[in-house]
């Protein structure tokens, strides 16, 4: 019986799912063995049957992966378009909304609760508030939350407190405008997403690893979006760029809008304190002191660049200290920490939302430039704040008309009707009477609904019924009304108002901490230090740095090649490191110019082959590292003379010969002349000298 052939996926199923598990496509079914020619192959149906015989859990486990991916995709690594949120950042929000009562609370105690929504341990929901409380926008810390600046971790949940801010309750919640789902295990509701009136992804930042895709949305200035959005509800053009709280300097000139294949160049900012002290002041994005420190410390120990110490002084502001020995140009060394540590960084930003169909309303990851997302985030507000308009009408005329019939019914005495009624359907009828000859001054209809709620009216807000104060209240009411149309029917004004408002209220003092200039790319090889010496050890053929017991060659840097010949006419060309090996029994040993050897061999060798002497002249021509290249072709040959110049003119006109005296040549001396022979390539073989054995060539 033949072998199965592995399960693969059919060319028009996608390889992530785009909508939720349930409507993502099932993984083909393994093919069956053919069956001889005079069998009739069984039916589809009969088919199925014995494979679900033969392993009755293989349905249950066809459609795993794309379920799991679906999942992972949608409900945990990236962040959703409405809200600008992940699940747990939702449920952590959401919760500490619950729970606010203007004071702060254990974080511990918000984790927990947290729980009855997020089903994945107290972990991540931990970490997930901690990375909020640290960008400040959303969650007000209150205790040792940790420090971005230095990486430091925060304390334990038990120790600190947080609750919400005022800009998160001014823009991500309003139940009125929820869209509500039942939690995992149906015993608690939770918002799908939240109403969020602000684009909180471009402000924030979001970065996420899924199954097939990653999303990576660089965080923006709060006065930034602002003004952007305003621009955008105005019709015009703008542009954003991202904004990093730790500074730096950045090239966005192929940013590329956020989108796949951009990216975005970051640099420190070094000041130079001294002649030989060096301040880092301000950090790349999604680099800390630490980590930047541990950058420095191994380029120093690799020879990359070369420092007495550095000095850690961060608190609320980054201050690095690098200190320089005698002798050091600071401008170079500043060159080497751009090059050589993470003082300079490349960001590869790719924003990757979910974005919910309007029509199936099935989510699915888009790729979109921040632009889209802004524009979208704002036309989504508009909505929000048209539908909150909308609502608040709908309120004030409700509140009018209870309002109208109510100053009817205890202005025209309409409550002593019901005196000598003695059942509930005589009252409610004695009530509606009394309202017949004034419903003309009303906007809707009496409903049964409205009538009790007379009803319930008590005698002591009868009695002390004051009817200027009525009447202002109906004013104020008729004055909200009013306002409530206008701004409808100027929508665009007022949502371009809502974001004045914002800026007015939350954006003061918030300036942009990153400053963007074109960074020119440093030429490493320009810039590193050549304080590596270079050593030999010619009989064993290894090469290495800092070798004080064997053959010194000379001064080089971490970032040169070495390019050995040896004795049996291999050749080849490698880094420098601590220890390499070439080959055994090393001729010739030399740095590899950066721009390629341009200097001209001439080689004596003895072949292995056929015994012969040969003259050739080469030039080497590019070459692979840590490849072996043969000079001569034949096996159990051995150069015997090698002479190197550095042009053309230079190459040695003539040469005397010895031969040896145990080969039984009659001449033991012979002159060459090597103007005979042509300059060539290293594999040529050149013309021959002597069938006899070479002693020495002078």
């Amino acid at each position: 019986m033949p072998k199965k052939k592995p399960i693969k996926q059919q060319d028009d199923q996608p390889l992530l799912p785009l909508s939720n598990a349930e409507t993502a496509p099932a993984m083909p079914a393994p093919p069956v063995a053919s069956a001889p020619a005079d069998i009739a192959p069984a039916p589809a149906h009969e088919t199925r049957k014995v494979h679900e015989d033969e392993a009755p859990l293989a349905a249950n486990y066809r459609n795993w992966f794309l379920d799991y991916a679906s999942y992972v995709i949608l409900d945990r690594a990236v962040p959703h378009m409405d809200d600008g949120l992940k699940p747990v950042q939702r449920r952590v929000l959401h919760t500490l909304w619950d729970m606010d009562d203007g004071r702060f609370h254990k974080v511990a105690n918000v984790v927990g609760a947290t729980m009855k929504l997020h089903p994945h341990g107290d972990a991540s929901i931990g970490a997930a508030l901690v990375g909020i409380a640290q960008r400040g926008w959303l969650i007000e810390p209150q205790g040792n939350f940790g420090n971005f600046l230095t990486g430091d971790d925060a304390a334990a949940p038990r120790y600190i407190e947080a609750r919400l801010t005022p800009f998160a309750k001014d823009v991500l919640f309003n139940p009125k405008t929820t869209t509500w789902q039942l939690s995992y295990d149906g015993r608690n509701k939770e918002p799908v997403t939240l109403p969020a009136k602000f684009p909180i992804v471009l402000l924030d930042g979001a970065e996420g690893i899924a199954v097939g895709l990653s999303t990576k949305i660089l965080p923006h200035n709060f006065n930034d979006l602002c003004r952007a959005a305003i621009n955008h509800l105005q019709g015009k053009n703008f542009r954003i760029l991202p904004d990093f709280t730790t500074g730096g300097t950045a090239d966005f000139s192929a940013y590329n809008d956020g989108e796949r294949g951009g990216k975005v160049k970051v640099r420190a900012k070094i000041e130079e304190r001294s002649k030989y002290l060096l301040a880092i002041t301000e950090l790349p994005f999604g680099v800390t002191t630490t980590s930047l420190i541990d950058s420095i410390l191994a380029a120093n120990a690799k020879g990359k660049i070369k420092i007495k110490h550095v000095d850690d002084n961060t608190a609320d502001m980054v201050e690095i200290l690098v200190h320089l020995p005698q002798g050091a140009s600071p401008g170079k060394v500043i060159q080497q920490l751009y090059v050589f540590t993470s003082c300079q960084m490349q960001i590869n930003p790719a924003a990757c939302v979910i974005v919910r169909d309007p029509k199936t309303g099935d989510d699915k990851p888009h790729f979109l430039g921040v632009r889209d997302i802004l524009k979208a985030s704002v036309d989504a507000t508009k909505a929000l704040l048209k539908r909150e308009l909308e609502i608040k009408l709908g309120e004030l005329d409700q509140q009018w008309h209870w309002d109208s019939l109510e100053r009817i019914f205890i202005e025209e005495r309409i409550y002593r009707n019901i005196e000598k009624s003695k059942t509930w359907e005589s009252v409610l009828d004695e009530i509606r009477k009394g309202l017949k000859p004034f419903v003309g001054q009303l906007r809707r209809e009496v409903t049964d609904d409205d009538i009790a709620r007379l009803t319930e009216i008590r005698i002591k807000r009868i009695s002390a019924y004051n009817r200027f104060q009525a009447d202002e209240a109906m004013k104020k009411t008729e004055t909200g009304i009013k306002e409530t149309k206008a701004n409808l029917k100027k929508l665009t004004a007022y949502a371009v108002a809502w974001f004045e408002m914002l800026q007015e209220k939350y954006g003061k003092g918030i300036k942009r901490r990153t400053s963007y200039d074109e960074i020119e790319q440093i030429d490493a090889t320009a810039v590193v230090a050549a304080n590596q010496r270079l050593y030999v050890n010619r009989k064993d053929g290894f090469i290495g740095l800092n070798w004080r017991q064997h053959d010194f060659v000379t001064e080089c840097t971490i970032l040169d090649s070495v390019l050995c010949i040896m004795k049996d006419g291999s050749l080849k060309v490698a880094r420098v490191a601590d220890k390499v090996f070439m080959g055994r029994d090393i001729l010739h040993v030399t740095i590899w110019p950066k721009d390629g050897d341009t200097n001209f061999y001439t080689m004596v060798y003895q072949d292995g082959e056929s015994g012969k002497a040969f003259a050739k002249k080469f030039q080497i021509g590019g070459l692979s590292r840590d490849k072996l290249y043969p000079l001569i072709k034949s096996d159990g040959s051995r150069i015997v003379w090698l002479h190197i110049a550095s042009s053309e003119k230079e190459m040695p006109k003539k040469m005397h010969v010895a031969l040896d005296g145990r080969s039984g040549a009659r001449v033991r001396e012979v002159d060459f002349d090597l103007t005979r022979v042509p300059v060539s390539t290293r594999t040529s073989k050149g013309l021959t000298i002597t069938k006899w054995a070479v002693k020495e060539v002078r």
